[in-house]
């Protein structure tokens, strides 16, 4: 979400914690188990995309340039997500951990579901 909101300015994309009453509601509406937390899931068009999918998903939709690492989508799925995997235990490693969430102002606050 830190990474996605400043590369969002049209704001494409809502958020919504796994956890949280709306994001369990959200999964089971999708037909997905919502005690699966452990990852990134966007619901798209009805369909769920989960891992490495779900981030090439959302990178095509940003601004700048972060598009063209849609290209990724050609390396199968699992290998993908095995590096994906990789990453995600690696990240706060490499890019550090913040001790308080992000509180949003009004215009971002709009777009985090219930």
């Amino acid at each position: 979400m830190q990474f996605v909101v400043p590369r969002d300015p049209e704001g494409r994309f809502a958020f919504a914690a796994l956890q949280s009453p709306a994001g369990r509601r959200l999964l089971e509406q999708a037909g997905q188990p919502p005690e699966r937390l452990e990852t990134v899931v966007l619901l798209e068009g009805g369909a769920v995309h989960r891992r490495s999918s779900a981030v090439l998903r959302v990178v095509r939709r940003l601004s700048g340039a972060w598009p063209l690492l849609y290209a990724l989508w050609l390396i199968p799925r699992p290998l993908r997500d095995r590096v994906y995997d990789a990453f995600a235990a690696r990240r706060y490693r490499w890019f550090g951990r913040r001790d308080a969430c992000l509180v949003p102002g009004p215009e971002l606050a709009a777009r985090f579901l219930d």
